[in-house]
C-alpha cells in the first residue's frame, strides 16, 4: 500500500465524498469507500471514504486486483459476501494495511462508457442479509451516479473554455458551489 500524488481534483473528491457519505448512511455502514482505478497502472486509489479509516486512506493504492474491490474493477460486476471468511477474493492482509477489517463487504463498479473507473464499496452493512439484492441494486445506482457525476466534471473542465455553454459553465458553478458548502 502506498500514497500516490492526489488523482482526483478537489471538486471531484467533494463529489465522490458525498457519495460515500450517502452510501454509508443509507446501509448504516461502519465505513464506505470508493477507488478510482489509476489509468496508467491501474491500480486501485483511495479517492474518498467516510467512517472507519476517513482520516488517512484517502490517495492510498492497492496494486490492480487486490481484494475485492480489484475483483470488482476487474470483473465489472458487483459482489456482496456477508461472511469474508468465506471468500476466495477477500484480502485480509489488504485490509489489516488500512486499519480496519470488516466482517462483510458490498461492492458495485463505476463505469466510464463501457470501462471500469473505479469501485464503491460498503464496509459491514447494518441490516445484513435481509435486503440483498436490493441492497446490491442500490449500491449499483449509486456507483452510477457517481460515474456520471465524475464524467460530467471531466467534460466540461476539458471542454475548450470557448465551446463552453452557458448553461455549462452554471451547472458546473452550481455543483462544486453545493459540494464546497456541503463539505465547507
Amino acid at each position: 500500500m502506498t500514497k500516490p500524488d492526489d488523482a482526483a481534483t478537489p471538486t471531484e473528491r467533494r463529489l465522490l465524498q458525498s457519495v460515500v457519505e450517502v452510501a454509508r448512511h443509507a446501509f448504516g455502514a461502519a465505513a464506505s469507500s470508493i477507488f478510482l482505478v489509476d489509468a496508467e497502472a491501474g491500480d486501485l486509489v483511495f479517492e474518498a471514504v467516510a467512517g472507519e479509516g476517513d482520516d488517512q486512506l484517502v490517495g492510498t493504492r492497492f496494486p490492480a486486483g487486490t481484494g475485492i474491490a480489484g475483483w470488482v474493477a476487474a470483473s465489472g460486476q458487483s459482489m456482496l459476501v456477508d461472511d469474508l471468511r468465506d471468500s476466495k477474493h477477500f484480502s485480509g492482509e489488504a485490509a489489516a494495511s488500512t486499519g480496519y477489517v470488516p466482517n462483510s463487504i458490498m461492492a458495485a463498479p463505476l463505469f466510464s462508457e463501457d470501462e471500469c473507473i473505479g469501485v464503491l464499496e460498503v464496509l459491514d452493512r447494518g441490516a445484513e442479509g435481509v435486503r440483498e439484492m436490493a441492497d446490491v441494486e442500490l449500491l449499483g445506482l449509486l456507483a452510477d451516479q457517481a460515474a456520471i457525476g465524475l464524467e460530467m466534471l471531466t467534460r466540461l473542465r476539458a471542454a475548450e473554455p470557448s465551446r463552453r455553454s452557458d448553461k455549462a459553465l452554471q451547472l458546473l458553478e452550481l455543483a462544486e458551489s453545493l459540494l464546497a458548502k456541503s463539505h465547507g
